[in-house]
């Protein structure tokens, strides 16, 4: 096994906590939208988005209109597109089918971990420690997937196995928080994403990014000057 990888698999599994109630929870959710088990396995491998999964389920279980469905799983994951242009350069020197796997394996996590480590040093193999991290990810979401198809409804809500997506995404929020710039970003993102909690198509979180990184960038630019 590459040391590299091994570093990624070590890397990830403080995050497990959060992903594994995460992935339960969906799980659950598939159950409770009448999924039946090949259906909700599908979705979870096909996807593997918690977010978007969990917004598609609601649909489905509401009887919305597929169109909506995928719109709504589509925006949820434009975050995906900054992500990918940020850690692609990182990446360019790899061939196709590399760079086709590494991309269907990427997460917030998976990119959070792996540019705090490029930025931290030149050393790592980045390929690998990059697979490491996603791969760990990729297997234990897909197994707590399936353990919550099999709990199905049966999980007592005195578990809060909700409180695991926020708890996830506010591990890697503070993991990023490095100076004013994303401390700026940060504030104003997170404040305008729940403002806009309400709007149709969860466009509150599109917004809410762009509006952090715009204000990112004007924040360094200052800074420069």
């Amino acid at each position: 096994m590459h040391p590299d990888f091994r570093n990624g698999v070590r890397a990830a599994l403080p995050l497990l906590l959060g992903v594994v109630p995460f992935a339960l929870v969906s799980g659950v959710a598939a159950v409770g939208a009448g999924l039946t088990l090949v259906e909700a396995m599908g979705l979870s491998v096909v996807v593997f988005a918690g977010a978007s999964q969990l917004a598609v389920l609601e649909l489905l279980g509401q009887n919305a209109p597929l169109a909506v469905v995928i719109l709504t799983a589509a925006v949820i994951n434009v975050r995906m597109v900054m992500y990918s242009a940020s850690i692609a350069p990182y990446f360019r020197p790899l061939r196709r089918r590399w760079k086709v796997l590494l991309a269907y394996l990427l997460t917030d996590q998976a990119y959070a971990l792996s540019i705090a480590e490029y930025a931290r040093t030149d050393d790592t193999d980045r390929r690998w420690y990059y697979f490491g991290i996603a791969v760990t990810i990729w297997v234990v979401w897909q197994l707590a997937t399936v353990a919550g198809i099999a709990l199905g409804a049966n999980v007592p809500d005195r578990w809060g196995l909700q409180f695991a997506v926020p708890l996830v995404f506010l591990t890697l929020l503070v993991m990023a928080l490095k100076d004013r710039e994303t401390v700026a970003a940060g504030v104003v993102g997170g404040g305008v994403a729940v403002a806009g909690a309400g709007l149709p198509l969860n466009l509150g979180l599109v917004v809410g990014a762009l509006a952090g990184v715009a204000t990112g960038v004007l924040v360094e630019r200052r800074a420069d000057r």
